[in-house]
């Protein structure tokens, strides 16, 4: 049972700074009873091992205000009031006006978030100062309701051998949700429409190859008992949920970086809360987990 917290919550960033949580009391996860405090201590302990894959990369919000079970939106500009340690970043759009996008670079930017509502962090696949430069390739896998998880691990291990007979390595991430992000780290030098277009062909030729268990294309009606390789994420403006992120879902789970070699032995991948602080960070100092999501390698072809 977790005891009842304080009005008003002081949490130390790590950084010798101190955000304040208020309503720390609030319950974000119905379910389990989890609070904005907990939600906040949560983000504090893991910030450390979260700031690898999310600083200085431009920053959607999924913001909760009254919890998971009220109101929810997504948030990717900067209106104001997320406080001092959100930073912002002009990024040109389609229509080519220039809008204020956010990106966090500390703990307590992170506190901050949380302060103001927010549960997930979701990032673009580049940089603030190297906008035109992806580095991240993201293969999601997407199953249909009613598949196993046993059919999306297979799926992923299918990914990622398709990435070895291109030179890629690649690594994999329970979402916290029902899928597995397949990881690419990326090289600087290339820009978005070959990187887009390298994810596209990708997943099409997995589709193409197996059409009883893939599809590449998001419509709803085509995806009947098969997984969705969604590699739209991989466009300029898309963004995917980052590396030990909680979930606005049930339990509050969150998105753990997991190894090939331990994957299959996996039986959801929703496997760890934002309770497994600990856990999560004794996981990441193991052996298996040193250098996850990082690899010097370009795309092919570039």
């Amino acid at each position: 049972m977790n005891k009842r917290k304080e009005e008003t919550q002081t949490v130390q960033t790590g950084e010798n700074g101190r955000v304040s949580i208020t309503h720390a009391d609030r319950v974000v996860f119905p379910g389990t009873g989890q609070t904005k405090g907990d939600l906040a201590n949560y983000y504090m302990r893991i910030a450390p091992l979260m700031l690898e894959h999310l600083a200085r990369r431009p920053v959607s919000l999924v913001r909760c205000p009254q919890g998971r079970a009220g109101k929810c939106f997504f948030q990717k500009h900067d209106t104001g009031g997320l406080g001092a340690h959100v930073h912002q970043v002009s990024i040109r759009e389609k229509a080519g006006e220039l809008k204020p996008y956010l990106y966090l670079d500390s703990g307590a930017g992170l506190l901050d978030c949380v302060q103001m509502g927010t549960i997930e962090f979701h990032a673009w696949a580049c940089h603030e100062d190297t906008i035109e430069q992806p580095d991240r390739m993201i293969f999601d896998l997407d199953p249909d309701e009613g598949l196993d998880f046993e059919e999306v691990r297979h799926a992923a291990a299918d990914v990622r051998a398709r990435l070895a007979e291109k030179g890629l390595a690649s690594f994999p991430m329970l979402t916290g949700g029902k899928g597995i992000h397949v990881i690419v780290p990326l090289q600087r030098g290339h820009g978005w429409d070959e990187h887009g277009a390298f994810a596209r062909d990708l997943a099409e030729s997995l589709s193409q190859a197996e059409p009883e268990r893939f599809v590449a294309v998001m419509a709803k009606a085509k995806r009947k008992g098969k997984i969705f390789i969604d590699w739209l994420r991989n466009q300029r403006g898309a963004t995917a949920v980052v590396p030990y992120s909680a979930r606005a879902r049930p339990g509050a789970p969150v998105a753990v970086p997991v190894t090939w070699e331990e994957l299959p032995g996996l039986s959801a991948a929703s496997a760890f809360s934002i309770g497994d602080a600990d856990a999560l960070i004794e996981r990441a100092a193991d052996g298996g987990l040193q250098g996850w999501g990082i690899a010097e390698q370009p795309l092919p072809g570039v």
